[in-house]
């Protein structure tokens, strides 16, 4: 979730320890291309931003039920400028699910998609497709709500899966903290535990969370705040799952 532009992780992850023989995640590889489509079909192309303004969450909508179709002027550091807005769907909260499939740039949707690549398929076979399916979009829902409470009367559209994919991230952490994932760290590619890779991340939302809620600015950033409520999502739900017994599943192919 952004309602600016992304930022780059100290340590990146770019693969896992999966189970073998469960097959393709299907959900998963869905989710990724529906992302994919609509930031190459509806946001980028033609360039019209018409669509981008108008099914992005902005708090301001979510929190009046008013759908802001003429240009609002905002401050950012000392300047004043014009956001531009756009019509939007009707009831206007749909847009608490519209704007989870949208991403503010190339690196965004690649950052996101690249961690839900990494941590959604054993999520998914563990979970069940639809399962998964609802906690993954109640994770983006939640991060949403919790980013717009910090700033309920911002003008400033946010954007992004990452409050979904945070919630992936939380149901992992519970589910596989043992398993390994290579990560890149500064220059250098080495194994941890998915406790620490997920650990240090989960610590730096925290961080700049906590700071994002003291720091008034009306400028735009990384939206902290939806990482964290995603991420308490995923761990809430990723407890449920554990719980339930899980059923020996048929070997691929």
């Amino acid at each position: 979730m952004m309602d600016a532009s992304a930022t780059i992780h100290p340590m990146l992850p770019i693969a896992d320890e999966n189970e073998p023989g469960q097959g393709p995640a299907i959900v998963t590889l869905a989710l990724i291309a529906a992302n994919v489509l609509v930031f190459l079909l509806l946001q980028q192309a033609g360039g019209d931003a018409n669509f981008t303004y108008g099914w992005s969450a902005v708090p301001l909508e979510i929190t009046t039920g008013m759908d802001l179709t003429a240009a609002v002027p905002i401050t950012v550091d000392g300047q004043s400028y014009q956001l531009p807005q756009a019509p939007g769907p009707d009831p206007i909260q749909l847009t608490l699910l519209s704007s989870m499939f949208m991403h503010a740039g190339w690196l965004h949707l690649g950052g996101n998609m690249l961690f839900l690549w990494i941590f959604g398929d054993n999520v998914e076979h563990r979970a069940g497709r639809i399962p998964y399916l609802l906690a993954y979009l109640a994770a983006g829902v939640v991060g949403s709500l919790t980013q717009i409470w910090s700033d309920p009367e911002s003008p400033i559209p946010t954007l992004g899966a990452s409050g979904a994919i945070s919630g992936v991230l939380g149901a992992y952490l519970v589910l596989f903290p043992r398993n390994r994932v290579t990560v890149i760290l500064i220059r250098f590619l080495t194994q941890v535990p998915a406790l620490v890779a997920i650990g240090v991340w989960i610590v730096l939302q925290l961080v700049n969370g906590l700071g994002a809620t003291v720091v008034s600015d009306s400028g735009g950033g990384v939206a902290y705040l939806a990482h964290i409520g995603g991420f308490g999502v995923g761990v809430l739900v990723g407890l449920l799952f554990r719980a339930i017994p899980t059923q020996p599943r048929r070997a691929w192919p």
